[in-house]
């Protein structure tokens, strides 16, 4: 099947020809025609199964110019990165069409954004926790809301935004379509279709935790961090392949000191982005990866999902993800577009596990290979990785405290004293012998 194959227009069939797309993917062309039926969508997919054209296609044909400045198309995402990439996809697919879309994100100026949406926006792509401050502000109104996409709602959920999409929904039109994607269908996102959707029909485009086909996976076995250092810059030293590489890693610590220590070996050519980096640094840095300024990002799960880089070559797994499908959404950065991607993780004896959950997830193994000879083995060890020494407690039995008198001595006999009264006529006989008369009163 081609993209002339289905109902759109002349203008985004000009727009895919001049971008090279011809052929529609496996999600694509299954959730077109039931958007274009009006039914609600749950579309179950893998990041870099094309979802985001997948849904902007038969939106973009369906809508219609009008006059009114309020959006007609919400598209909610899960972090600012994606909500500029939507964006720029529909501006792609609308060079020949009048149309504005505008982002909507936390963490910079809401008047600047206030402002903007003033001036009026078709299509509305946007953060939970913005978007509802907006719609309370008066911003825009919600009721030209015909068409709801919620995008990475899995992701969303993990990101605590429950409650913001549960009262931006209390807030939309009832009438209106609804689309819902996601890699994985939890109870939650079920309870959520079962309030909110009319009857939604799910388009399934791949099993959750299938691999891509376009993506060749192996690992290293690796003993130690400081020996994972050492094979990373081994093989960008080496390896004239690895033009555009996203390193991934646990913790955004790690991330930093990571970036601090390849910097200064690739001059000019890293990059390093996660959530405690400021807005401009992340976009910029996601432009300077995509322009080719930067060869390779060091990065947190924050760009495993949503973040479309054209022809990232390399995956490396520097720490393996404890969530198993996250693995799926890292190495879903690279094979994009029908371009073949290498996948490469460290793994140390204690991430086997780890391991075993993947490949339990996509029921297949990722293939082992050897070490570099070049490589140096560390034998400096982090404090998680020192080997722990228990020693066995002994408790001494303390012996019981002998009986003991009390802490003072009697007092001698002169120097005891006893207090007792002794009347006048006792003292005056004691003193002269004869008891002392008063004279009688004249």
């Amino acid at each position: 099947m081609k993209f002339s194959d289905l109902n759109l227009n002349t203008a985004l069939l000009n727009a895919l020809d001049e971008k090279g797309f011809t052929t529609p993917t496996t999600i694509q062309h299954r959730v077109f025609p039931v958007v274009m039926s009006g039914r609600d969508v749950c579309g179950i997919a893998q990041t870099g199964t094309g979802k985001t054209f997948a849904y902007l296609l038969p939106l973009l044909r369906l809508w219609k110019f009008s006059k009114d400045k309020n959006p007609q198309i919400l598209v909610i995402v899960p972090t600012r990165e994606l909500a500029t990439q939507v964006v720029e996809s529909v501006k792609e697919l609308t060079p020949y069409m009048s149309m504005v879309a505008i982002p909507i994100y936390g963490g910079v100026n809401i008047n600047t954004q206030w402002k903007e949406l003033q001036s009026g926006a078709d299509v509305l792509v946007a953060t939970p926790g913005r978007l509802y401050d907006l719609i309370l502000n008066g911003a825009f109104k919600t009721k030209a809301i015909k068409k709801l996409v919620i995008d990475e709602m899995d992701e969303m959920l993990n990101l605590g935004f429950r409650t913001q999409i549960k009262n931006i929904l209390d807030l939309l039109p009832e009438k209106r379509q609804n689309l819902l994607f996601s890699a994985t269908i939890t109870d939650e996102v079920e309870a959520l279709m079962d309030t909110y959707f009319n009857d939604p029909e799910r388009v399934e485009a791949a099993p959750t935790g299938t691999p891509l086909e376009n993506i060749e996976q192996a690992y290293y076995a690796v003993p130690n961090f400081y020996t994972k250092v050492n094979l990373l810059h081994l093989l960008l030293t080496e390896d004239e392949s690895m033009t555009k590489v996203l390193v991934f890693v646990g913790t955004k610590k790690l991330a930093d000191d990571l970036y601090e220590q390849l910097e200064a070996k690739f001059p000019g050519t890293a990059g390093v982005i996660h959530s405690n980096k400021e807005q401009n640094h992340r976009f910029n840095t996601v432009k300077q990866f995509h322009e080719g300024v930067f060869r390779f990002i060091i990065a947190t799960d924050i760009v495993a999902r949503g973040i479309d880089v054209a022809e990232v070559t390399h995956v490396i797994n520097f720490d393996v993800p404890e969530v198993p499908e996250n693995y799926i959404h890292r190495i879903g950065r690279t094979g994009r577009a029908d371009k073949k991607g290498i996948a490469i993780s460290f793994i140390t004896e204690k991430e086997k596990p780890l391991q075993e959950a993947i490949e339990t997830l996509m029921k297949q193994p990722i293939a082992n290979i050897a070490l570099p000879e070049k490589l140096i083995i560390s034998d400096e060890l982090t404090e998680d990785e020192k080997p722990k020494v228990f020693m066995k407690e002994i408790k001494l039995k303390i012996p019981k405290a002998e009986e003991r008198g009390p802490a003072f001595h009697e007092k001698s006999a002169k120097n005891s004293k006893v207090n007792f009264i002794v009347r006048k006529k006792d003292r005056m006989m004691k003193k002269y012998g004869k008891p002392i008369k008063r004279a009688p009163k004249k």
